[in-house]
């Protein structure tokens, strides 16, 4: 179905869907997105679900959608709200079923060159340390207590048992540790589903990338990314895997009960939120912290594999191949935070679902390595095309509480790219280009395959035009790992 409610033009880069376009509309809603992409945005109807988002109880500002924009759980992907953070409601549609799914990309200081010949087995030796695919199981072996602390601290468990470096913190936003984190609220499910998968993809659009700069547009920040054109970055794209898809599914459970048994008000049920000062609200929100620490424990450890793949291959310590972390991202979670709202600070939980933080120098939760040249914001496209590296501006704190795109987004449903597209058609294109793939398992070729996103090039140029970030590098790929 197709979106054919009221949507007024703003300018080049925005559109928006007056609040009287559907009852019960608290706000208005943009959307991102130029001339060329908006027939696309309207024809998987997810404009509806950026209006249905203005109705949630305590929104702040705007109901927002980046140009990547679709058809989401309640929410669309894509979508960025903020609630007043004592007022307000949060709700798991929002942040999406994968807590914390981001990205990291590590750099290298080598070349093409210096990997020769040993491109294919380091591809290999990552996907055999590295496993991927539906319920795949990571390498690491921990117990329930060992899960417990991950829940509690992410990244900080996994530096402190071996899993990486001290200053891998430093470059991971929260620092990979949301400090309000409660265990005790995480269901023994969720635990036992997240117990075996620390360290791994899964499936889906997750992957690990072996890219090239390509370009570098913005030399001075990408010196201090310490990105340089002609070497070597990985990427990483996974998250929270079974234990936040849980933690999501349980707490949606409670909250359709609240929504129904208070008379809340919703144009769709997927929208169940409760108010941040309730109990349900306050307990979801501490069990989503430890699913965000979760997957950025996660990604810390496949940090940690990829480092000992590399070393095993080049013979070489990662050290002496400079394989710093240049920073990891999330773009599912809720954050509290505070912005200025008509020239006044305030307080408030900003919901990112396929949304990317895009702070601006100076914000002081920008790491000191970046604060003087803003917070890198990693962007995927598809994995013929690669990945950009951009830097937050001002315009996303003045426009989006400091939000960007997180990807090229999504132009045919994984069901439409599996009947279209063929499994031999996309390993041709993929090796016509020169990138070697392996993968968790056919299917998951063909739904992420590059025809079914949108062009990263247009969608990276909206964002940047529209002031909210800036290009830094452009990174293309010569072997991918899909789930």
């Amino acid at each position: 179905m197709a979106w054919e409610g009221k949507l007024n033009r703003i300018d080049a880069n925005r559109w928006e869907i007056p609040m009287d376009e559907s009852a019960g509309m608290r706000t208005n809603a943009v959307i991102y997105a130029s001339e060329e992409m908006i027939g696309q945005v309207c024809s998987d109807n997810a404009p509806q679900q950026a209006a249905n988002v203005a109705c949630i109880p305590g929104i702040v500002g705007s109901s927002m959608a980046m140009p990547d924009i679709h058809w989401g759980y309640g929410f669309p992907i894509g979508g960025v709200a903020a609630v007043d953070s004592n007022s307000g409601s949060i709700s798991p549609g929002g942040i999406g079923f994968d807590i914390n799914c981001g990205v990291r990309l590590i750099k290298t200081d080598l070349t093409m060159d210096d990997i020769g010949d040993k491109k294919d087995a380091l591809i290999d030796e990552l996907f055999k340390n590295v496993p991927s695919g539906l319920g795949s199981k990571g390498l690491t072996h921990v117990g329930m207590k060992d899960l417990e602390q991950i829940l509690l601290n992410g990244s900080t468990w996994a530096v402190e048992n071996g899993y990486g470096w001290e200053r891998d913190l430093e470059v991971t936003e929260e620092g990979g540790h949301m400090l309000e984190a409660d265990p005790s609220l995480v269901s023994e499910k969720a635990y036992k589903r997240g117990l075996p998968q620390l360290g791994s993809i899964g499936s889906g659009n997750h992957f690990l990338e072996l890219d090239v700069v390509e370009n570098v547009f913005d030399e001075a920040t990408a010196k201090a990314y310490g990105l340089k054109q002609g070497t070597v970055a990985i990427t990483v794209h996974c998250g929270s895997r079974g234990c936040g898809h849980q933690i999501a599914t349980d707490y949606l459970q409670e909250m359709e009960r609240y929504i129904k048994k208070n008379s809340v008000k919703l144009p769709d049920r997927q929208l169940a939120c409760a108010p941040m000062d309730s109990r349900l609200g306050e307990d979801y929100y501490k069990a989503m912290c430890c699913g965000a620490n979760y997957a950025w424990a996660n990604r810390q450890m496949i940090t940690h594999w990829t480092r000992e793949s590399f070393e095993k291959v080049l013979g070489d310590s990662a050290e002496s191949m400079g394989m710093d972390v240049v920073y990891d991202v999330a773009h599912n979670i809720a954050k509290k935070e505070r912005h200025d709202i008509d020239r006044h600070h305030e307080d408030v939980l900003v919901h990112r679902k396929g949304a990317t933080r895009s702070f601006a120098p100076g914000r002081s939760e920008i790491t000191m390595r970046y604060r003087d040249v803003g917070q890198p914001v990693i962007i995927p496209g598809n994995m013929s095309v690669g990945t950009y590296v951009l830097a937050g501006r001002k315009g996303s704190m003045e426009q989006t509480f400091g939000s960007t795109c997180h990807g090229a987004g999504r132009k045919l449903s994984r069901k439409a790219a599996v009947n279209s597209l063929t499994i031999d058609g996309v390993r041709k294109e993929m090796s016509d280009r020169g990138i070697y793939m392996r993968n968790g398992s056919d299917e998951g070729i063909l739904e992420e395959a590059p025809e079914a996103y949108k062009d990263v090039d247009e969608v990276i140029r909206v964002v940047c035009d529209a002031g909210l970030t800036q290009k830094v590098a452009k990174l293309v790929p010569v072997g991918v790992i899909k789930g």
